[in-house]
């Protein structure tokens, strides 16, 4: 007989997730009335409502029949880290959206901004109800400094991938060395959040945070070098072209250029913090 957890959906955090998911999908549901749009950037946007609402959904749906005890990995890390997660692709959809695909008199267009404004609201809200435990209660990686920081490298990751085009870097070495950078520093940064969320790390025959600091060393190095190359090579001869509207390719080469320079920033926290954190902190 199934068990069932009624106060999971009547607790605080329960009421966010579900005001996030009713608004995520009354975001999509704005936009997918108007029509599709060919462009990247609102592929992304109805990916990060479509995303969140289903895996909220999800979330109340495994609390709300107990199921969740049975899922093979740390519960409250992914819920929390999912938050987070969800609460960084609505406030950037909030931004990206009505800069790109609203006007005056685009009322639908306007409508979802403000929804998905109000989704940004809410799942900050669960984030800042999940983060006030009782002392006591710890978190799990993914709610610690290291945590979030592999969080907002790949999501910046998923921004720089958003704004890439074939035609940008197809022929030119550089540039494809800056996609193999943003691509291989993506798939490891994944990579350790799963095996963190599914706490496999113990099964590992070496001391994986040392290993995970090694990997961010490289990937700083590896950011440093896309940073430099990517604007010298995607800007060298070109200026923005006067009749540059809003999809303009100039202005998604800036978008890269700028989200490239913020990840080296965050990884090189991330490394010296981890560096701090492995061999110069001393248990007592």
């Amino acid at each position: 007989m199934m068990n069932v957890e009624v106060r999971s959906l009547t607790q605080p955090v329960g009421i966010m997730r579900l005001m996030a998911a009713i608004l995520t999908c009354l975001s999509f549901s704005l936009v997918a009335t108007v029509g599709y749009v060919p462009s990247s950037y609102w592929a992304w946007c109805m990916f990060t409502w479509c995303f969140c609402c289903f895996f909220t959904l999800l979330i109340l749906i495994l609390e709300f029949t107990t199921l969740s005890t049975k899922v093979p990995l740390s519960w409250d890390d992914f819920t929390t880290a999912f938050a987070m997660l969800a609460t960084l692709m609505c406030l950037a959809v909030s931004i990206i959206y009505p800069t790109f695909f609203t006007c005056k008199t685009c009322y639908h267009q306007i409508g979802a901004t403000v929804v998905s404004w109000l989704c940004f609201g809410a799942y900050a809200g669960e984030v800042a109800l999940t983060r006030l435990r009782p002392s006591g209660q710890n978190g799990g990686f993914l709610s610690t400094a290291p945590g979030l920081m592999k969080m907002l490298e790949t999501f910046l990751a998923c921004l720089i991938f958003t704004s890439l085009e074939p035609g940008q870097y197809s022929g030119f070495p550089g540039l494809q060395w800056c996609v193999a950078v943003y691509s291989l520093c993506f798939i490891f940064g994944v990579l350790i959040i799963l095996l963190t969320l599914g706490q496999l790390i113990s099964f590992f025959p070496f001391a994986f945070d040392k290993l995970v600091t090694i990997y961010n060393l490289v990937a700083a190095v590896m950011y440093m070098t896309a940073m430099v190359i990517w604007p010298l090579y995607s800007f060298q001869n070109k200026s923005r072209p006067s009749d540059c509207g809003h999809h303009c390719a100039w202005d998604k080469l800036v978008v890269v250029t700028f989200m490239t320079i913020v990840n080296f920033i965050v990884y090189t926290l991330d490394t010296v913090y981890s560096i701090r954190l492995v061999f110069f902190t001393t248990d007592h």
